[in-house]
């Protein structure tokens, strides 16, 4: 083994998933990446990984070894990683002519991340549906679950996304976050790099020009905190959909959510393990884009969050 084939994890890319590492830190096509991972030739910290949307986390030594023996088959079958397993009916929460409402596991993108991203929820839709293009209207994060819709057609596309530019799409999310959280709203200037090269609100003392920044309202609403007020069980409705809100804001307000490797910079506090991002598109309800009735949908966390 040489040493040209070891990579360490650095802080910058530690949010990313073991398939999105390997394609970056070696510089190869998604493809090439994933079938490194499957096929066993990528190692973590001495342990051979293939799950693709594992997250190693900062300071993690990867190393390459083309020679390694490739996995047993009941390896390959404990594999837990969403990718390839297309959307199953039980995941199929509404559909018609105009839309359709999927329940999103955690692990796979909305959409692809560039151009040589494959296997989508995207993907996974048309597939099902049959058709060679669908429209979409939302995105959740990779490591969030939960309710999502797609349009079947440009016209229900465009009315459904006046819905959310106009915030009367009524969104729930369920999170666990670090420490003892308080009630609240949370509202601010969300801009694309808040001085640290990260997303994140806009200090007071900035003046943010016209069109840089976009206002973010998040309510909070405490359900349950920990005898040892080490985490809480919370939920937030959104009145804004701005990229990553809920995980922005609860960093900022002191509480990042557990699994969260992005947004934790600032937090001093003990991290507690979390399997990814604690975070699930618990409701969901608009108009519907021909009819106008109101549709509204539930789903429960999933086991992860247990």
């Amino acid at each position: 083994m040489t040493h040209s084939n070891t990579r360490a994890v650095t802080p910058e890319i530690a949010h990313l998933a073991l398939d999105a590492l390997v394609r970056q830190l070696y510089q190869q096509s998604w493809g090439k990446a994933r079938g490194w991972i499957e096929s066993g030739k990528i190692r973590v910290n001495g342990e051979v990984i293939l799950d693709l949307r594992s997250f190693p986390g900062p300071g993690a030594v990867l190393v390459l070894d083309m020679n390694a023996p490739r996995p047993g088959k009941g390896a390959m079958q404990a594999r837990s990683s969403a990718v390839g397993a297309g959307l199953k009916p039980d995941q199929v929460v509404y559909v018609d002519s105009q839309l359709i409402v999927v329940d999103k596991p955690s692990g796979v993108s909305t959409v692809p991340f560039d151009k040589g991203e494959t296997d989508t929820l995207q993907d996974w839709v048309c597939q099902y549906l049959g058709q060679r293009k669908i429209e979409v209207v939302q995105r959740l994060d990779k490591e969030t679950s939960g309710l999502i819709v797609f349009a079947r057609n440009r016209e229900a596309a465009q009315k459904l996304g006046n819905q959310f530019r106009f915030h009367t799409i009524h969104r729930r999310y369920l999170a666990l976050a670090h420490g003892a959280v308080k009630s609240q709203t949370i509202r601010s200037v969300l801009i694309e790099n808040r001085g640290d090269g990260l997303r994140g609100s806009s200090p007071p003392t900035w003046r943010v020009a016209p069109g840089e920044g976009k206002e973010a309202v998040t309510h909070v609403k405490v359900l349950n905190v920990a005898a040892d007020r080490s985490m809480s069980s919370i939920e937030c409705t959104l009145e804004t959909g701005r990229t990553h809100q809920i995980r922005i804001h609860l960093s900022e307000a002191g509480h990042p959510l557990l699994g969260e490797k992005l947004y934790i910079r600032d937090y001093r506090g003990a991290l507690l393990n979390a399997p990814r991002v604690m975070l699930h598109a618990a409701e969901l309800g608009f108009k519907h884009p021909t009819s106008g009735a109101p549709m509204s949908w539930t789903k429960n966390v999933p086991s992860d969050f247990l």
